[in-house]
């Protein structure tokens, strides 16, 4: 399986690309960030793109792959909606029409976040416009769609960019170890989606711990 993954400068995506990197289902893994993640490995090649928006520039660097593991995102903290939705939505459909333009079988897996609303009308901003990410996303012709909520997770070992609140996690689990995954299992289940049939669209915390 070759992987593309991005976000691997952020927690998520670099505790993905760590079980990748180890997993000997996966052969290959295209890292496209806006900046290096600093990690060298025989599987890893590494993108530069500065604008998401601009994929289709890249068209060479990126065919071929069959799955790609969306974990890049921001913070909804301080940010206005238009600025959020800008960075959240429209980047992220963006990113996933051009890649589905050049990798027409390609699988999509999209890091989205526990209390997302679905019904993309509820009060809270972020919840609305991961909402309707997740909705519009899986109306894309990718081979299989999947939208990932993870809620709490822990940090693998080796990883440089562990969010400053990744401790509360560890305190978490302490008390109810059944609402925290670890990014191990965020990325083998990620792996068993795209090979396995009839794995449902929207997988919570405990979907993604049987997927794993």
């Amino acid at each position: 399986m070759k992987v593309i993954i991005t976000g691997a400068t952020g927690m998520v995506g670099e505790g993905v690309l760590l079980e990748c990197l180890q997993n000997e289902k996966v052969t290959a893994v295209l890292s496209i960030s806006r900046r290096t993640a600093a990690i060298q490995h025989p599987k890893l090649k590494e993108l530069l793109v500065e604008d998401f928006t601009k994929l289709s520039l890249f068209r060479d660097a990126i065919a071929g792959y069959d799955a790609c593991f969306y974990c890049a995102g921001v913070s909804s903290v301080g940010m206005k909606e238009d600025k959020y939705r800008y960075i959240t939505y429209d980047t992220t459909l963006a990113f996933a029409k051009s890649l589905l333009e050049i990798n027409s079988e390609i699988s999509f897996i999209y890091v989205s976040g526990g209390s997302t609303d679905s019904t993309e009308q509820g009060k809270v901003m972020w919840a609305r416009v991961k909402g309707k990410t997740e909705n519009d996303l899986a109306k894309l012709p990718f081979k299989k769609e999947y939208n990932f909520r993870p809620g709490a997770m822990t940090t693998v070992s080796g990883q440089k960019h562990a969010n400053p609140f990744a401790f509360v996690a560890k305190i978490i689990k302490f008390f109810a170890p059944s609402a925290v995954l670890s990014l191990h299992e965020v990325g083998r289940a990620m792996i068993h989606a795209v090979e396995r049939d009839n794995v449902k669209n929207i997988l919570e915390i405990k979907d993604i711990r049987a997927l794993a």
